[in-house]
């Protein structure tokens, strides 16, 4: 069976961890080990934190928006803007690498994302904002599979 929730929300970064608990709390159905879900929530924050300081540039303005998938035991999230895109996706990939070091940023949300997921595929467009699609398979759910 497939179940699936979406969220909206405006992008300012007191909405972060508001996007990172509501994902939780509705993956948590899947009885997920501890370190999975805090993979999870952390990939959320990521991303969603991505979409406020780089693709809206921290303006205020603008959405961002979830839609999270559970099926067979695998989560899908789909985080996206329709903010300023990505210049260029391998770079913005590259550990360290931030366009706003002012802020102090780490460059290490992709790489994050990347570790803690199954699968990251990212789309974008400049000028015209960027999605991110990501996939995990509980460890719970396969040993249920597997039995």
């Amino acid at each position: 069976m497939r179940n699936e929730m979406s969220l909206e929300f405006t992008a300012i970064s007191e909405n972060e961890s508001f996007a990172r608990v509501t994902v939780a709390a509705f993956v948590a159905q899947l009885d997920p080990t501890l370190d999975e879900l805090t993979e999870i929530k952390t990939v959320v924050s990521e991303a969603v934190t991505n979409s406020i300081i780089h693709g809206y540039e921290n303006s205020g303005k603008g959405t961002v928006k979830i839609k999270a998938m559970i099926e067979d035991g695998i989560v899908t999230l789909i985080i996206s803007d329709q903010g300023v895109g990505i210049k260029d996706v391998e770079e913005a990939k590259q550990p360290l690498f931030t366009t706003k070091p002012e802020l102090e940023r780490s460059g290490m949300g992709f790489t994050i994302m990347e570790n803690f997921m199954d699968h990251v595929e990212i789309e974008t467009e400049e000028g015209k904002g960027t999605t991110i699609y990501m996939t995990k398979e509980l460890a719970a759910q396969n040993k249920a599979v597997c039995k």
